[in-house]
C-alpha cells in the first residue's frame, strides 16, 4: 500500500476503494492505473512505477467534500467527535450539524462557513456590518422572507438568495416556484438570518393581500397530515409542491369561509381570489410558470379533459377538509380529528390568456341551516310556513345567480321531507344530497332534459316536486300542468323582482289565465352581509345620503344604526355571514285578475303591497334598524334608484 501526504497541489487519488486516511491518501492500485481524487483536485492523474503521480487531463467537475471532513479540516471540531455525531445523527434521525450544534461541539456558524465551502458559495456574516449592507429585503415580499428564513442580496437582475440550508431542496424548490428562478448566492447560520430579519433592515417590501393573516404561500407548506388525507383521497401523489399549492389553495378557501375560489390567467400572473361573504378578494398573485400545472392538476381532480382548452368543461372534486373551529383550532372528536368531505362544483372558460376556472364550494351544512336563519322576519316566516305546506300550486323564489335561492328551496324540503311525502327533484347540477329525497341529474347531452326528466316525474307520483330553474316555455308549461294535477311545485325565476315572474312567465309564452290560476306565491332574496357581533358599534354619525336611500330618518337611525369596524373575528372586515332580505307576494284576487289581464310591472307591484308585501327595501331597513346590517349594505342589494353601488365600496 501507498500513502502520500497532500501538499498545496494535492496528488490524484484513485477511485474507489482507494480512500483518505488520517489526512494522507491510500493508493490500492497498480501502477498504470487512471486515478482521480473524489475530493480535493480536479486533476487525473496516472500512478508511476514507484506510487509517483503524473496529471493527465483536468476534470470537468470537481465532487463535493462531505461536512464532517471540511470541519475536521477546518480545525473546528476533531475526527472523534465527528464520528461519534454521526452515529448519533443515524439513530436520531438528525442532520450531522444538528448533533454538533446540540453537543456544542461547534456553532451554528462554524456549520454554515462548511457549508458553504461544500456548496462553494460565500459565506455571509451577518453579524458584521459590511456582510449586513449586502442584504435588500425589499426585493422579495417580508412574508416570504421570514416563511422561508431567507435574505435577497442587493443588486439587479437574476434574484440571489442567502440561506441557512442548501440541502433542503424540497424547501428550495417549493420557494423557487414562489419567487421564480433564483441563484444561491449564500449560506448563513439560521440564528443570523432570524435575528436579521426581527432587528435588521428596515427597507421591506409592502406585504402582499392574505386571507385571514396568513400569508398564501402556506400553499406549499400546509400541515402534513392533511396533505396526506387529502393526496389520499383524491390518488394524488403528494410530493408534487404543485399539487400542495392546490390543496392549499382549496383548504384555506373552505377555512376561510369562501363561497367560491376564482383562478384568473393573467397577463404576467395568475390572479388567485376568494368570493367571501359575496365579495370577491384578492388573495395572491402566482407566478405565471405555474399556470399550465395548476390548471392540468385542478382538471384532473375534476375529472375533466386536461388537454381540451378550447371550450368550456364541467366537473366535480370531493375534497377531505379538516373541520376547525371559530378560532381557526382543528376539531377533534374521540381524540381524532374531524373530517368532512366538501364537494366542489369545477367550471372552466377559455380565456384570452388561458382557461379561467372557477370552484364553487358546496357546504353539505349551508342548506341546512334552518329557516330560522335564512333572515326570515316573524310574520313573513309565519306566511312562508303556511305556504308550502299547500297541497298544490307553484311556488317561485326569484334573485340573481348567488343570491340563495336553492338554500332557501332545500330549507323548505327539508322541513318537508317526511315519511309520507314523496319529493323529486329535476336539477342541473344536482349541488347537495338529501336522504329520502329522489334527486334527477339533468344531463342535457345524452337528452334527458328538464321536459324530459319532469314528464316521467309525474308518472312517479310525487307529492312535492322541484324543478332547479324554470328556463322555457316546455318547463314552464309543464309545471304549470303539474301544479294544476295536484302537485306542489317548487322552481326558480332569475328575475329582479318577485312581481317581475308574472310578466317573465307571460313573456316565455305561457298564457295569462295558466299563471294566474296556478301561482300561488313569489319570493325574491338576496344576500346582505351581517355586522360582525364581537365588533360592530352604534354609528354616531351615520352617512345622510344612506339613511334616506333606506327611508330612515335620522332621529330613528340615532342609537339603533350599527357601523362595521373590524376585529380577528371578521378578520378586519366588520362584516361576519351573510343573511338575506326577502320581498315575498302572496297571489291574492286582484295581483290574479291583472296577471289575467298582462298587466306591467309597476300595476302588478302596487297590488302586491295593497295586498302586505313588504319590499326587500322595506326588509332590509328591518334589519338596519335591528343592528343587523348597514345602510349601504343594503342599498347595495335593493333596487334604489339613483343609486350608484361604487360609492359604497369608496367609503
Amino acid at each position: 500500500m501507498l500513502r502520500r501526504p497532500h501538499t498545496t497541489e494535492p496528488p490524484a487519488v484513485p477511485d474507489a476503494p482507494d480512500r483518505h486516511v488520517g489526512g494522507q491518501v491510500q493508493l490500492l492500485r497498480p501502477p498504470g492505473a487512471k486515478i482521480w481524487c473524489s475530493r480535493c483536485t480536479p486533476h487525473r492523474g496516472v500512478i508511476g512505477s514507484e506510487g509517483s503521480v503524473r496529471q493527465e487531463v483536468p476534470l470537468a467537475r470537481k465532487p463535493r467534500q462531505k461536512l464532517g471532513e471540511i470541519l475536521v479540516g477546518l480545525g473546528v471540531v476533531t475526527l472523534a467527535q465527528v464520528d461519534e455525531a454521526f452515529a448519533a445523527a443515524r439513530a436520531r434521525g438528525m442532520r450531522l450539524g444538528e448533533i454538533l450544534v446540540e453537543t456544542n461541539a461547534c456553532k451554528e456558524e462554524d456549520i454554515a462557513k462548511a457549508l458553504a465551502q461544500q456548496f462553494s458559495v460565500d459565506f455571509i456574516n451577518l453579524d458584521v456590518v459590511s456582510d449586513m449592507n449586502k442584504i435588500d429585503k425589499a426585493r422579495i415580499p417580508a412574508d416570504l422572507i421570514k416563511k422561508f428564513l431567507v435574505l435577497p442580496m442587493a443588486g439587479s437582475g437574476k434574484l440571489r438568495l442567502v440561506i441557512h440550508d442548501p440541502m433542503d431542496i424540497d424547501t428550495l424548490e417549493m420557494l423557487r416556484f414562489r419567487v421564480g428562478e433564483f441563484e444561491q448566492a449564500g449560506i448563513a447560520s439560521k440564528r443570523q438570518i432570524s435575528s436579521y430579519i426581527n432587528g435588521g433592515a428596515k427597507a421591506e417590501g409592502p406585504p402582499r393581500k392574505q386571507l385571514a393573516g396568513d400569508s398564501m404561500d402556506k400553499s406549499i407548506d400546509m400541515n402534513k397530515s392533511s396533505i396526506d388525507r387529502s393526496a389520499k383521497s383524491l390518488d394524488i401523489d403528494d410530493d408534487g409542491p404543485i399539487r400542495r399549492l392546490v390543496a392549499r389553495i382549496i383548504l384555506d378557501a373552505v377555512n376561510g369561509r369562501a363561497s367560491d375560489i376564482h383562478i384568473e390567467p393573467a397577463e404576467g400572473h395568475i390572479m388567485l381570489r376568494y368570493r367571501i361573504d359575496g365579495v370577491c378578494v384578492e388573495i395572491e398573485k402566482l407566478q405565471k410558470n405555474l399556470q399550465n400545472a395548476v390548471l392540468s392538476t385542478i382538471k384532473l381532480m375534476a375529472g375533466v379533459n386536461i388537454a381540451e382548452r378550447r371550450i368550456p368543461q364541467d366537473g366535480r372534486i370531493k375534497f377531505p377538509v379538516p373541520e376547525i373551529d371559530h378560532m381557526g383550532e382543528p376539531v377533534y372528536k374521540d381524540g381524532q380529528p374531524v373530517i368532512n368531505q366538501i364537494d366542489f362544483r369545477v367550471s372552466t372558460c377559455p380565456a384570452f390568456y388561458g382557461e379561467s376556472v372557477v370552484l364553487r364550494i358546496l357546504r353539505p351544512d349551508s342548506v341546512r341551516i334552518g329557516l330560522l336563519n335564512l333572515g326570515f322576519e316573524q310574520d313573513s316566516l309565519d306566511v312562508f310556513n303556511k305556504i308550502i305546506r299547500r297541497p298544490n300550486g307553484i311556488f317561485l323564489v326569484t334573485g340573481p345567480t348567488g343570491s340563495g335561492k336553492t338554500t332557501t328551496l332545500y330549507s323548505a324540503l327539508a322541513i318537508l321531507n317526511t315519511p309520507d311525502r314523496k319529493i323529486i327533484t329535476a336539477e342541473d347540477p344536482v349541488e347537495y344530497n338529501f336522504n329520502g329525497i329522489n334527486q334527477v341529474q339533468i344531463r342535457e347531452q345524452i337528452g334527458l332534459s328538464f321536459g324530459v326528466v319532469l314528464k316521467s316525474m309525474l308518472r312517479q307520483a310525487p307529492n312535492i316536486i322541484l324543478i332547479g330553474e324554470i328556463r322555457d316555455r316546455e318547463v314552464a308549461d309543464i309545471a304549470i300542468q303539474a301544479a294544476l294535477t295536484g302537485h306542489l311545485v317548487f322552481s326558480t325565476l332569475h328575475t329582479n323582482d318577485a312581481p317581475s315572474a308574472i310578466t317573465r312567465l307571460v313573456d316565455m309564452g305561457v298564457k295569462p289565465f295558466l299563471v294566474a290560476s296556478s301561482i300561488q306565491a313569489v319570493l325574491a332574496q338576496r344576500l346582505g352581509r351581517v355586522l360582525c357581533p364581537l365588533c360592530k358599534m352604534i354609528d354616531d354619525a351615520p352617512d345622510p345620503k344612506f339613511l334616506k336611500l333606506v327611508d330612515i330618518a335620522p332621529e330613528e337611525a340615532m342609537g339603533k344604526v350599527m357601523k362595521a369596524v373590524g376585529c380577528p373575528n371578521c378578520k378586519g372586515t366588520g362584516y361576519r355571514g351573510r343573511k338575506a332580505i326577502f320581498e315575498m307576494m302572496i297571489m291574492n284576487s286582484e295581483i290574479r285578475e291583472l296577471a289575467f289581464q298582462r298587466a306591467g310591472v309597476s300595476k302588478l307591484r302596487a297590488a302586491a303591497v295593497r295586498g302586505g308585501m313588504r319590499s326587500l327595501l322595506g326588509d332590509g331597513r328591518i334589519k338596519i334598524l335591528k343592528g343587523v346590517t348597514t345602510p349601504d349594505e343594503v342599498a347595495k342589494y335593493a333596487q334604489i334608484e339613483g343609486f350608484d353601488p361604487s360609492e359604497v365600496t369608496k367609503r
